[in-house]
C-alpha cells in the first residue's frame, strides 16, 4: 500500500506500508512522518492533562456506585497503567530504528507482528491524549482532509489522524495473519 501525503511542502510524499514475513514494514518514511512516529511515547503520556487522565482511566460507572468506582481505582487502574506503560516501552524500543540525528531522505521502520498489540495500544493512548489535550470536537476528528497545517493544533489533528491510519493498517494486517495469508 502506498500512501501519499504532503505535510509541509507542495511535493507529495509516498510512504509504503506492507507486511513482509512476520513484520509490518513502513518504508520511504520522510523525516516529518518519522518524527511523528518518534513522538508516540511522549504523546501517549496523559500526565499533566486531567482530561486525558479522565479519558484513559474513566470509572466503569457514572460515579453513583462509589464502591465499584473505588474498587476500579484500586484494582483495575494500576493494571491499566502497567499495560499502557509496557506498550509504550515496546513502541519506544521499536522506534530506536529511526535515528533522529540522521538527515536521511527516507527511513524504514519494521514492527514485529508480536508487537502489534503494543502498537495498537500506544497509538490509541496517544490519540486519546492528544484529542483530550486539544479538546477536539467530533467534527474536527472526523475531518480527515483538513489542510494545511498552520498551527500546533492543526499539526496535532494531523497526528491523531496519522496514528489512526496506522492503527487501521495494523488491524487489517492482524486479520491477515490470523487467516494465515501472510507472505
Amino acid at each position: 500500500m502506498v500512501i501519499s501525503c504532503s505535510p509541509h511542502s507542495k511535493k507529495p510524499v509516498d510512504m509504503e506500508i506492507c507486511r513482509r514475513n512476520d513484520e509490518i514494514e513502513i518504508s520511504e518514511l520522510d523525516p516529518f512522518l518519522a518524527e511523528l512516529l518518534r513522538q508516540i511515547p511522549a504523546s501517549a503520556d496523559p500526565e499533566g492533562t486531567p482530561a486525558a487522565e479522565k479519558r484513559l482511566f474513566s470509572p466503569p460507572t457514572s460515579g453513583t456506585e462509589t464502591e465499584i468506582c473505588a474498587e476500579w481505582k484500586l484494582y483495575v487502574e494500576p493494571e491499566l497503567r502497567r499495560l499502557f506503560q509496557t506498550a509504550t516501552e515496546t513502541v519506544a524500543a521499536d522506534l530506536e530504528q529511526l535515528d533522529g540525528n540522521e538527515k536521511k531522505i527516507a527511513s524504514t521502520l519494521r514492527i514485529p507482528s508480536k508487537h502489534a498489540d503494543a502498537w495498537l495500544s500506544a497509538l490509541n493512548q496517544a490519540r486519546l491524549v492528544i484529542a483530550a489535550k486539544y479538546d477536539f470536537t467530533d467534527g474536527e476528528l472526523g475531518d480527515h482532509f483538513r489542510s494545511p497545517i498552520g498551527s500546533r493544533r492543526d499539526l496535532s489533528l494531523f497526528q491523531v489522524n496519522f496514528y489512526g491510519f496506522l492503527q487501521e493498517f495494523i488491524l487489517r494486517e492482524l486479520g491477515g495473519w490470523e487467516k494465515g495469508s501472510g507472505d
